[in-house]
């Protein structure tokens, strides 16, 4: 039930909720306004999106700290559908099919298929995006900020540069106070963390998050008066930027409302097929990792987070938001920040909608070098060394699509990095199932072929293999008691190989061989 762990929350969780929920909001906002941007869709359409993604979805959602909004990997779909369809309000409309179709999904139990996720992609997806998230917000802390925050394909939407090439020009071009302020914000997160690890309580209450983004407001200020030379100034370029409401505006004017009237429009019934499964994919995908990262341990219901995805997009769409789809990035920094229940996915959510209220006050003075530190910190946790150690251990039929995945979302984008680690994976899968299926134990000419387990197809060539190395003489009997399924190809090979056998001079017998022992008599003696 949505409101479970609520029912039985406990008072030591609200600290560790605040603090999380603040730390998200703090890396949500710019995060929101970036991907509007880079969707070509107003500003206040990926504040929508986070507000219901905080408190909707978090509300009815299957997991305890997942956290939801607008996404990266649906920018360019945003971007490209807005355009073909003619107007942000006509897109609004296949926002709320969306939903209605995930809502479908969910209903009909579809949530299951995230069982179905190779552990070895799904921790290549969360190093990966690590990765991506340092290596994207570098050129913010050096005061770089040409592209979108929250951008995070490889070819960069906003510049055209790329991922490497914008690191060079960050560092040839990086600006002293916006270098200052992220070092220092980055120290101060490093060092107030350990003293909260240590049990000291002021340390243990207040956010680091939010010491650092008031130090960062103070330093750019300090700047101003005494280092004109390292001021960032106010400017949209190096500070979170929220449009301010003015006097004679109230909220109901900046909303947009899907137009009813492309329903007779085939094309948006594809928009709404396309978004619904791909932001269905990536929250599947991301909620595999969030139980993984979860330090309580919980398991999601994939089927209740489907449910709350649709009704999440239902309402953006109707109250002029984008897409929301479970995010990694939020939802790392939300387990990373010591979230222990939904509440803090709830916080972010009622603090990204006071800032509508708040952004000319505070919000809209907060350099977007202080979130970069935030968001380095925790791409630094999900890209750890040991991950790699790790999962080199395993063997390259885990580290093969763990890398894979790792270098696929680094160099193209997130969807496109796990559709690929998502295809090596389960070449890997099926390669290791068709492993060790059976067993060939020879004593002189006897010979003994003995299924440990199902069969499939891709055990054929092996199998043929050892039915070819038989001698004359030998006497082979193989044993199918352990395996209650034996694909149709295989039957019909060891079927066939009774007449190979016999021309051979070599003996043969088949024991309980069939291809499904439930519909098919045995055959002994052939």
């Amino acid at each position: 039930m949505p409101f479970s762990s609520l029912r039985h929350y406990r008072a030591a969780y609200l600290t560790n909720d605040l603090t999380a929920g603040t730390l998200v909001y703090l890396a949500a906002l710019p995060l929101c306004l970036g991907i509007a941007l880079a969707s070509g869709a107003p500003l206040f359409a990926g504040l929508v999106a986070g507000i219901i993604g905080g408190i909707v979805v978090g509300v009815l959602s299957g997991s305890d700290v997942s956290v939801s909004g607008p996404a990266a990997g649906l920018a360019v779909i945003v971007g490209e559908s807005i355009a073909r369809i003619g107007s942000y309000e006509a897109f609004l409309v296949a926002v709320v099919l969306a939903g209605i179709f995930q809502l479908g999904l969910g209903l009909l139990k579809a949530g299951r298929l995230s069982s179905y996720f190779p552990n070895s992609v799904i921790t290549g997806m969360l190093v990966g995006i690590g990765l991506v998230i340092v290596l994207k917000q570098i050129p913010h802390a050096l005061g770089r900020d040409s592209d979108y925050v929250g951008e995070f394909e490889f070819t960069q939407l906003a510049d055209q540069e790329n991922t490497l090439s914008e690191l060079y020009r960050a560092v040839v071009t990086a600006n002293p106070g916006a270098v200052a302020i992220s070092v220092v914000s980055l120290l101060i997160l490093v060092f107030w963390n350990r003293l909260a690890n240590r049990g000291i309580r002021f340390f243990t209450i207040l956010p680091s998050a939010l010491i650092v983004v008031l130090v960062g407001i103070a330093l750019n200020q300090l700047f101003g008066h005494y280092l004109p030379g390292w001021y960032l100034g106010d400017s949209n370029e190096h500070m979170v930027r929220i449009p301010v409401l003015s006097a004679d505006k109230g909220l109901a004017s900046i909303i947009d409302y899907p137009d009813f009237s492309v329903l007779a429009d085939s094309r948006i019934y594809l928009i709404a097929a396309t978004i619904a499964l791909v932001a269905s994919l990536e929250t599947l995908i991301n909620l595999e990792a969030t139980d993984r990262i979860d330090p309580l341990r919980r398991v999601s219901s994939a089927n209740q987070e489907l449910v709350a995805q649709g009704v999440g997009n239902i309402l953006s769409g109707l109250v002029g938001g984008l897409p929301v789809t479970s995010v990694v990035v939020r939802t790392s920094t939300n387990v990373f920040g010591g979230s222990r229940s939904r509440l803090s996915t709830i916080v972010n959510g009622v603090l990204l909608l006071l800032s509508l209220f708040l952004a000319g006050s505070v919000l809209n003075h907060i350099p977007l070098s202080c979130v970069a530190a935030l968001l380095i910190l925790v791409g630094f946790k999900l890209a750890s060394p040991g991950v790699f150690k790790t999962v080199y251990r395993e063997g390259r039929s885990q580290f093969i699509p763990f890398i894979v995945t790792v270098l696929g979302i680094v160099f193209t984008n997130l969807l496109t990095g796990i559709v690929i680690g998502l295809a090596v994976g389960y070449l890997f899968v099926l390669y290791t199932n068709s492993q060790s299926s059976f067993r060939v134990i020879r004593d002189g000419k006897n010979v003994l072929v003995k299924f440990q387990k199902d069969i499939y197809f891709l055990s054929k060539p092996e199998l043929k293999e050892t039915l070819r190395s038989f001698k004359p003489g030998d006497s082979v009997l193989v044993d199918g008691r352990y395996a209650s399924f034996i694909d149709h190809d295989i039957y019909v090979l060891l079927v066939d190989f009774a007449k190979t056998a016999q021309t051979r001079g070599i003996g043969y017998e088949l024991r309980e061989v069939t291809q499904r022992k439930q519909n098919l008599p045995s055959h002994a003696g052939v």
